[in-house]
């Protein structure tokens, strides 16, 4: 259950909201953080966590995914304007760290065939890997836009070394409501990982890009 009420939830958004809209308005659409502090926990010790929840409205509207398929997929992606790569496209990198790297860093996301996937270390090296955006598995049979889409709403809480965690929720071009409902669920999911639940909770904040920080709790 959440400990913050939807009243003062949506105080706090629309505050951020009317700042980026009124005060300060920027020339890019900007992204809404939560970020959050933990307390009660020791890194070195205590058992990480991880986990992935899909948000109800898309967070990043540019996010961008990449497909790294076989000929049908490729050809589906193709089909519905999203990039694609074949094997032979991704051998032409020749395991150059830095090609591999620039790959990495032109898309949020990839979604590649299982076929290519058993090849990818292979071709690619741990490239992929060390950014932290190995593929999302892709069968046939799928669909591919709607693949994206789930990549693009969906976010990831990890716990590493230290207790501070940002994940993007949102953005200044979001509803009220629409913003709202997904910082509830983005917070409901990470407490439901939390060993000790609200009682590892040290502090939550929203945030503009560019604006300042809104505490939430």
């Amino acid at each position: 259950m959440s400990k913050i009420s939807r009243e003062s939830l949506n105080e706090s958004v629309a505050g951020l909201l009317k700042y980026s809209k009124e005060t300060k308005k920027r020339k890019f659409l900007e992204t809404v953080e939560l970020q959050i502090a933990l307390k009660n926990y020791d890194p070195s010790r205590d058992k990480r966590f991880a986990g992935t929840v899909r948000l109800k409205y898309v967070p990043k509207p540019k996010f961008r995914v990449c497909v790294l398929g076989d000929e049908k997929h490729c050809d589906e992606a193709k089909a519905n304007n999203i990039p694609c790569m074949t094997l032979e496209d991704l051998k032409k990198l020749n395991k150059e760290n830095k090609k591999v790297k620039k790959l990495a860093n032109s898309y949020d996301a990839f979604l590649a065939s299982d076929t290519v996937i058993k090849q990818l270390q292979k071709v690619l090296g741990r490239g992929l890997n060390k950014a932290g955006k190995f593929p999302s598995p892709l069968n046939h049979g799928d669909n591919i836009p709607a693949k994206v889409e789930e990549l693009k709403s969906t976010i990831k809480f990890q716990m590493k070394k230290v207790l501070c965690l940002a994940v993007a929720v949102g953005n200044v071009g979001m509803q009220l409501e629409e913003l709202s409902s997904n910082i509830n669920l983005a917070i409901n999911f990470l407490v439901s990982l939390l060993k000790k639940n609200w009682q590892n909770v040290r502090s939550l904040y929203i945030k503009s890009s560019m604006g300042p920080s809104n505490r939430i709790y």
